[in-house]
Order: C-alpha cells, then sequence, then structure tokens
C-alpha cells in the first residue's frame, strides 16, 4: 500500500534521521512567526521561527528547523548569516516528505504545489511562500556536495509562490531514495550518496526535504494556506 506521510526536523536534530511526524490528518501543521512563537511577521517580511502548531496557528508545538528567505538563491538557517540555497543539508530543511511502499518501487513525476487549503488550483490567500527543495545529504554546509539530481535541474533559486499568480508545480526529484540518499553517476563518491540509480531506483521508501519561507501580503492570519504533493509510483 503506498502511503504519504510528512516529517518536521527539530531545530536541536544534529541530522534528519529522526524527525516528527504531522498529524495533518488531525489538523497539525507547520506555522510560521516572528521572533518567537504567536509573535507577528511583519508585511513584507519572512518569518525568523517555524512551529507545529494546529490548524489556525494557535497552538504551540514543537520548535523547527527555520529557513528563512534571504536572497533569490539565499537562506538564513536559524537565524543565521545568509548562505547560498546549495549549501543546506537536509535536515536543515524544516519538511521532509515520506513516500512508502509495501513494495519497492520508484517515484515520478513528483510535484509540490502552495494553495488556499480549499482548490489546489487556486493559491494560497494573503501570503507568499518560497520553497525550495535540499539534496544534500552531507551534513555541513557545502556546495561540494550537492546533487545534481535533482527536480528543478541547474536551479538553487526559490520558487515563489505569489496569491497574485497563475498556480503552477514544483518538480521534485524522482526516486531521491531513503533518506534521499539515491543520486546519478556523476554524483558518485559525494558525501551520503548511498547509489547512482537515478530515475531507475526503486526502494520501499523515498524522501524530499522542502526549505520553506513565508511572507504575509497583509495583516492578519494566514489560515487559508496548505501544502500539496503527489507522485506516480511504478
Amino acid at each position: 500500500m503506498a502511503d504519504i506521510k510528512f516529517y518536521a526536523n527539530l531545530e536541536i536534530a544534529a541530522t534528519g534521521d529522526n524527525p516528527t511526524l504531522i498529524r495533518h490528518d488531525l489538523g497539525s501543521g507547520i506555522g510560521f512567526y516572528g521572533a518567537g512563537f504567536g509573535i507577528s511577521v511583519p508585511v513584507g517580511q519572512r518569518q525568523d521561527s517555524t512551529f507545529l502548531t494546529n490548524s489556525n496557528g494557535t497552538v504551540q508545538g514543537i520548535k523547527l528547523q527555520n529557513t528563512k528567505w534571504a536572497s533569490v538563491s539565499g537562506v538564513s538557517h536559524n537565524g543565521n548569516t545568509e548562505i547560498d540555497n546549495e549549501k543546506i543539508p537536509n535536515y536543515y530543511a524544516p519538511l521532509n516528505i515520506r513516500f512508502t511502499h509495501e513494495d519497492e518501487v520508484r517515484v515520478q513525476n513528483c510535484k509540490l504545489r502552495i494553495f488556499d487549503r480549499n482548490d489546489i488550483n487556486k493559491q494560497a490567500s494573503g501570503v507568499t511562500t518560497y520553497v525550495y527543495e535540499v539534496r544534500h545529504p552531507d551534513g555541513a554546509e557545502t556546495d561540494t556536495n550537492v546533487l545534481v539530481n535533482r527536480g528543478e535541474v541547474d536551479s538553487h533559486g526559490w520558487k515563489e509562490y505569489d496569491p497574485g499568480d497563475t498556480m503552477f508545480n514544483t518538480t521534485f526529484t524522482n526516486s531521491p531514495g531513503t533518506s534521499g540518499t539515491n543520486a546519478v553517476q556523476s554524483d558518485q563518491g559525494k558525501t551520503g550518496v548511498l547509489t547512482t540509480d537515478g530515475a531507475a531506483h526503486v526502494t520501499q521508501r523515498h524522501d524530499w526535504y522542502v526549505a520553506m519561507s513565508a511572507e504575509p501580503d497583509s495583516i492578519g492570519s494566514k489560515t487559508d494556506y496548505g501544502l500539496y504533493f503527489t507522485c506516480e509510483y511504478l
């Protein structure tokens, strides 16, 4: 049986090996805040903290890794100095999307979009969201081990979901493998790479890591806001 679950990487985690399950079926999700839980993000600025919370963002859960948009292709991780997106290790990403199946399978046509929580063809209301797929199984901040094998080939810029734009998909990596450690031949020898089968890789588990940042376009809580992910398996 195929299943997709969402996990959150904790702020204190040294690696992304033990993320916390997000119970979206019970209304749990990720919330973006200012300097701490419940503190608003100023209009036109990006969040300084990320937490697990309820569907309305009013119940404080565990503090997560925070990836704040710093430039078109740069990020501030947990308030630190800006680094290039390609230097982000997998565990810096607040969100881990995990596909599992009882059989070994490959996955393809992997797509993500940010939507208004009601209609997957409509942008989220009142908030611009930035998304970047992290493909970096090495635990250190370095661009030497970022994987060539990725959904958005040769692109390390944020994908911007703006309420005024036409909806689009962000393409994620085909068959990333367990903990995102599957790559292609040109990635062979890089730290953390366990297989180089590319899109042909089959396993019972595939993991994607998502850096996210949020910028309110107006005052007030933004709850018409969700993340949608889909893929095919063979």
